[in-house]
């Protein structure tokens, strides 16, 4: 057995700021820990394990011991930098644990940290290096680095090389397998990935979600539902994560019926609703036109963040209700969540479609004086929209002069699609003609 922790030592674990670690670490040094090798090793120990962040802390301190640290120190101390902005400091303390008078040698954990800092510096030589070097003290058949370097190689784009890595162990675990065929997913070689998954003797709900995943990210809504139901029948319990990947399948569809199933499955199952997994039901339901339903959802949300009331929005936008919209965003603004740009986009939206011209202007101006984001072209558009919808031709296009960016055929679109409705010929063709100048 190992020797316990100290109990200043467990007070490390709940620290929330540099400060209380370092009054902890002066009770150590007043208690006469100073020349304790151990307590002040399981206290650096501790800071990168659980602050990652203070790394340097902590490094700083084990410069200044007079001791020599142990191998489980420098290992918990190179994956803390792994983690950080600057990882190439991982190699500092592997090259203190090379050095003869360490007497030390790395193990499995030293080059499974050391393979995830390479990946995180997109260093294919050192990658190379480091690979090289865990294949000389024989680690090349760990899971955990085969795992490591997969990753790594297919995040510096050597697909083919992580495949070559993968076709050479015998028995890759399944974290292996799931590491390979996410990388294939990753870089849209689904059919790849689909190979890998089949040949899985074991799979579990992680190996799922990343196949849904890939189709997802790929552009394949019915695939991942077809996954889905393949889930289903093979017995495999789905997860919020995969139930956010079945619900935006269904919205990519407007598959209302299967979005409702899916909303069922969630019910009976007792997976419970998270911020995410609310949001993207809210969103399936609004792009459905089943606004009742999503405001349902909406209300019964616990936790909401800019995305929740953003998809809310813009589904009292889409569906007409843009004052409701409207009301929305100020309920937003009194809870403190801060709009992003498309948030203010949906909301213009509904302003557009409410015909509500003085609201729409205050919110644009808002933008930028009070939220400091800078109107796109899409923002002029939707005020181009507004102003047009409600016969404000002339307003519209001073509206138009006055942008800082060239106009694009949405915005000249709007305002020929207006001029059309009220008959103002004049305009109507002024608008027509910049259409045909940006076609050519």
């Amino acid at each position: 057995m190992g020797r316990p922790k100290h109990s200043m030592i467990s007070m490390v674990e709940s620290c929330i700021s540099l400060r209380e670690i370092k009054q902890i670490h002066t009770q150590l040094l007043i208690n006469g820990f100073f020349k304790d090798k151990k307590v002040l090793s399981q206290f650096i120990s501790s800071i990168a394990l659980n602050h990652p962040t203070n790394v340097e802390y902590a490094h700083q301190f084990l410069d200044q011991c007079n001791f020599r640290p142990t191998l489980r120190t420098l290992n918990w101390m190179i994956k803390a930098y792994s983690e950080t902005s600057t990882p190439q400091m991982s190699f500092h303390l592997y090259n203190t644990m090379l050095h003869p008078t360490s007497r030390l040698l790395p193990d499995n954990c030293t080059f499974n940290f050391l393979v995830r800092a390479c990946a995180k510096m997109m260093a294919l030589d050192t990658g190379a290096s480091v690979h090289a070097a865990l294949l000389k003290y024989g680690f090349g058949n760990d899971p955990y680095i085969q795992e490591g370097l997969i990753s790594m190689y297919a995040e510096f784009g050597l697909l083919n090389f992580a495949c070559l890595l993968f076709d050479e162990i015998s028995e890759p675990s399944l974290v292996v397998q799931t590491t390979m065929m996410s990388a294939c997913a990753k870089s849209g070689h689904i059919r790849f990935a689909r190979q890998v998954f089949d040949n899985m003797l074991c799979r579990d709900t992680v190996a799922w979600n990343v196949m849904m995943l890939g189709y997802s990210r790929w552009g394949k809504p019915e695939d991942v539902l077809n996954f889905f139901h393949l889930m289903q029948k093979e017995g495999v319990k789905a997860d919020k994560g995969s139930m956010v990947l079945v619900l935006s399948a269904c919205t990519h569809l407007v598959a209302l019926d299967e979005g409702r199933k899916a909303h069922t499955y969630i019910e009976e199952n007792k997976l419970g609703i998270n911020v995410h997994l609310g949001t993207a039901l809210l969103d399936m339901y609004a792009k459905c036109g089943v606004m009742n339903k999503a405001m349902e959802v909406f209300s019964a949300m616990k936790e909401k963040n800019i995305y929740t009331w953003t998809s809310a929005i813009n589904g009292l936008a889409t569906s007409g209700a843009g004052k409701a919209a409207l009301e929305l965003f100020g309920l937003m603004k009194q809870e403190g969540v801060q709009p992003n740009e498309v948030t203010f986009l949906c909301v213009l939206k509904g302003c557009s479609a409410a015909g509500l011209v003085e609201e729409g202007r205050e919110l644009f101006e808002s933008m930028r004086n009070i939220c400091a984001l800078e109107p796109k072209l899409e923002h002029y558009g939707c005020m181009v929209d507004l102003y047009g919808r409600v016969g404000l031709l002339h307003e519209a296009l001073n509206f138009i002069d006055m942008m800082p960016m060239k106009p694009n055929m949405i915005v000249w679109g709007a305002l020929a699609n207006a001029c059309n409705i009220y008959g103002n010929k004049e305009l109507g063709e002024l608008a027509s003609r910049k259409m045909v100048e940006l076609r050519s």
